[in-house]
């Protein structure tokens, strides 16, 4: 029994000298840096111009002269109509106007001859006043013509239908050889041309960020899109951060009654040419004016049943979780309103052998997070 009792008081002591250490975590202070709040929206994509190009003689369309989907320029050629008909009713009008002009010269010959033949009282004062008479109907007769001329010459001109802006044509929605009708017994849709770049996107906020934006306004802390561009940035769908920049162009001037929510608009600009008309995205417009703010990881951040907290390392090397206020994520960093000071030590890589009032084996971060040192988009350095 006295061997025995020695054997088991061995172990005890192996045991006992065998405890492992306190577990190693990854400490570092927040990140404190200017900072700007943003609030985010789902939006769709528009074009800034958009034309439907529609016939505006009528005829039998002779040549299609652009590739569907292709860019085009103001001015390009799209369609060729069979000008014919109309280049024939452009001539007449021409004979028309040199026959009104001739009539024009022979009567002020007449009105002249006229005017020498009254002052010997050879012809009637009556005949003087008809003569002019004829002369201002055979004017007004050129004034017709040149008239008739003019839009003879436009429906010629109109058989070679035009691209009027720049922009994406799409598809030909008529094919050589087919009739089409002019404007004047409703007009054929040949196709539609998009603009590319810059590009509009339009998004609706709700009222209660409309009244707090309002506020801030009111109280100088944030300038109001309505006069300021205020900067934008658009994340396309499938991306996980922004792609793209631009900046506030427009508010409505009364809120949706059905939705209660107001349109905004941002102009964005598309020199790739990756966004298209219809397309959604997440755009984010600055909810704020610069401040300066403590950062962490979002990782950093753990939920005790309904509240938000963070372990952090006392100076006795033991874990204490802390509450804190969370706000926005800026850039893969959650900004903290409230709960820390610039000095602590948050846990930010080994949470899950953090214990609360253990102690721990705390590591310095061996350099900041990509994240923490990339500046606030619109912040000033």
């Amino acid at each position: 029994m006295v061997l025995a009792l020695l054997m088991l008081a061995g172990c005890g002591k192996k045991e006992e000298a065998a405890a492992p250490p306190p577990p190693t975590v990854t400490v570092a202070p927040p990140t404190k840096r200017l900072t700007t709040d943003w609030d985010e929206f789902t939006g769709r994509f528009d074009a800034v111009q958009q034309v439907q190009v529609r016939a505006r003689v009528t005829g039998f369309v002779t040549n299609v002269a652009f590739v569907d989907g292709a860019v085009v320029k103001t001015g390009d050629l799209l369609y060729e109509i069979d000008p014919r008909q109309y280049e024939a009713a452009a001539e007449q009008a021409q004979g028309q106007l040199d026959d009104a002009k001739a009539k024009v010269l022979l009567a002020q010959r007449e009105l002249d001859r006229a005017a020498t033949l009254i002052k010997t009282q050879a012809i009637s004062e009556n005949i003087v006043d008809q003569r002019a008479q004829s002369l201002s109907a055979a004017q007004a007769l050129v004034l017709q013509a040149d008239g008739a001329l003019k839009q003879a010459q436009l429906n010629v001109e109109y058989t070679k239908v035009v691209a009027p802006i720049d922009g994406r044509v799409s598809r030909h929605l008529v094919s050589v050889g087919n009739l089409v009708q002019g404007s004047e017994s409703g007009a054929t849709l040949l196709t539609s041309i998009v603009s590319i770049s810059p590009i509009y996107v339009y998004f609706d906020m709700d009222e209660t960020t409309y009244q707090r934006n309002s506020r801030l306004w009111f109280e100088g802390k944030r300038p109001s899109s309505r006069d300021t561009p205020n900067p934008v940035e658009i994340t396309l769908v499938g991306e996980t951060k922004p792609s793209h920049t631009g900046e506030m162009d427009f508010l409505d001037n009364r809120l949706d009654a059905g939705t209660g929510t107001l349109r905004g608009r941002a102009v964005v600009d598309n020199t790739d040419q990756s966004i298209l008309p219809g397309q959604f995205g997440r755009i984010r417009v600055i909810a704020s004016g610069q401040y300066e703010a403590l950062l962490i990881p979002d990782a950093a951040v753990a939920t005790d049943q309904s509240r938000k907290i963070v372990m952090v390392v006392k100076p006795d090397d033991t874990v204490e979780a802390r509450p804190v206020t969370l706000g926005p994520l800026d850039r893969g960093l959650r900004v903290i309103r409230d709960g820390l000071k610039p000095d602590d030590r948050v846990i930010i890589d080994g949470l899950q052998r953090a214990r609360v009032g253990a102690k721990v084996t705390p590591k310095a971060a061996a350099q900041a997070t990509p994240a923490a040192a990339a500046p606030t988009a619109g912040a000033k350095p």
